[in-house]
């Protein structure tokens, strides 16, 4: 049986051009714990989040920082579904509400991270950590 929407083309050589240049980057930006960058997150295999663009984009929550370097990284999406035990839903950038794809959590390294676009609020950072403890245990 076919889908009802046609899986997207994928560009992995035009990703990997991409990947190969952030790699041998210099430096990597300064960043802390509940900002939300733009991230090259890349083309990826299945249903793992994509970036999207010829920057390979996609939002992201930063979880947790462990070093200047690396951090874990939560992307989000604008097709949360409420009340689902592996998103968390909040509201961001003009009353729209954004969706933290908590399933997809990943280990990332700055030199991915492009530029900032705001910062979730403390109250909803808290939840969104006691809800990750939570799936955790």
């Amino acid at each position: 049986m076919k889908s009802a929407h046609a899986p997207r083309k994928k560009d992995f050589q035009k990703w990997h051009d991409k990947k190969a240049y952030l790699h041998g980057k210099e430096h990597r930006v300064f960043f802390h714990e509940r900002e939300i960058w733009f991230c090259h997150l890349g083309e990826n295999i299945g249903f793992e989040q994509d970036g999207r663009g010829d920057e390979f984009l996609r939002p992201i929550v930063v979880l947790k920082k462990f070093n200047l370097e690396v951090l874990w990284g939560v992307p989000l999406t604008r097709k949360g579904k409420e009340q689902h035990p592996y998103y968390f839903i909040f509201p961001f950038q003009e009353g729209k509400k954004s969706a933290v794809v908590i399933s997809q959590i990943r280990l990332i390294d700055a030199k991915r991270l492009k530029y900032k676009i705001g910062e979730m609020p403390l109250y909803e950072f808290n939840s969104l950590k006691a809800k990750i403890r939570h799936l955790l245990a």
